[in-house]
């Protein structure tokens, strides 16, 4: 008897012990587990590939929408619109002229027409992201409000929806007033090729042009073919949509009228 007892204590404690060991081998495996970052690849017609490590642990509402995007096509044979060298290009816009944003149909399955924007994740948006806007580093694009009013920061900092931009070099000025959510770790060489295409001054509706436009329309756009990313098996979800910033509605209401009886005449 008394050996069928510490037969049974053995046991006991070898199942004891197995367990703490499982227990222990669980935090260390999470302790030491190495979560990858995301991967874009970005495919443009005629220059190459360039390929990004996201962020998500700096702003996850922008990774999120990105990828989301990214995944369902919207990006695919969209251009990179305006390009200003020595400082960046950018692309993402449907309408191809900076104009255009996603909808809640291209982010995800059951979703309609609607517009939408993202919260801004830098520092004046009260969001802790330290990715400077660097060489090579990709930030959301956004309007700015603010040159019309100091009170419309927060429609400004609020107003990004799909169009990005890659930094083609340092910009201190940026830092902290943009969402930087990513950098490119391959292909460098080919953003600088994409930075020294021929541009332009945009051409007004009647064909002629602003002397005092910004020169910076590409001649013969550049096309991103695709970006798709790669997740390593992580769920990022969906972000947060908000309703943009009416800015049409806003300019009525300065001036006493209401937008809903205006007309226009040819």
């Amino acid at each position: 008897m008394k050996k069928f007892k510490n037969l049974i204590w053995i046991i006991a404690m070898i199942l004891l012990l197995a367990l703490i060991c499982g227990i222990a081998y669980g935090y260390y495996k999470n302790a030491t587990l190495e979560v990858k970052n995301p991967i874009a690849t970005m495919e443009v017609e005629n220059f190459g590939t360039i390929k990004l490590e996201l962020y998500p642990d700096l702003a996850p509402q922008t990774v999120a929408n990105f990828i989301a995007l990214a995944n369902r096509g919207f990006y695919d044979g969209l251009t990179f619109h305006r390009i200003v060298k020595d400082f960046m290009i950018q692309g993402g816009d449907k309408n191809g002229d900076g104009t255009g944003s996603a909808t809640l149909a291209d982010l995800k399955d059951g979703g309609d027409d609607t517009a939408y924007t993202i919260k801004g994740e830098f520092f004046a948006n009260g969001v802790k992201n330290n990715l400077k806007l660097d060489e090579g580093v990709i930030a959301m694009a956004r309007s700015d409000y603010s040159q019309y009013s100091s009170d419309l920061a927060e429609e400004s900092y609020n107003s990004g929806s799909s169009q990005f931009f890659i930094m083609t070099k340092d910009n201190t000025s940026l830092n902290g007033y943009y969402t930087s959510f990513g950098k490119v770790i391959e292909g460098l060489d080919i953003v600088h090729k994409i930075e020294e295409v021929e541009v332009k001054a945009p051409e007004s509706e009647d064909g002629t042009v602003d002397e005092n436009a910004e020169v910076s329309t590409p001649v013969n756009p550049p096309k991103i073919t695709s970006i798709k990313v790669e997740t390593f098996g992580i769920d990022y979800g969906l972000p947060e949509t908000l309703t943009p910033f009416d800015y049409m509605s806003w300019i009525y209401k300065q001036y006493g009228l209401d937008p809903n009886s205006l007309t226009t005449t040819e």
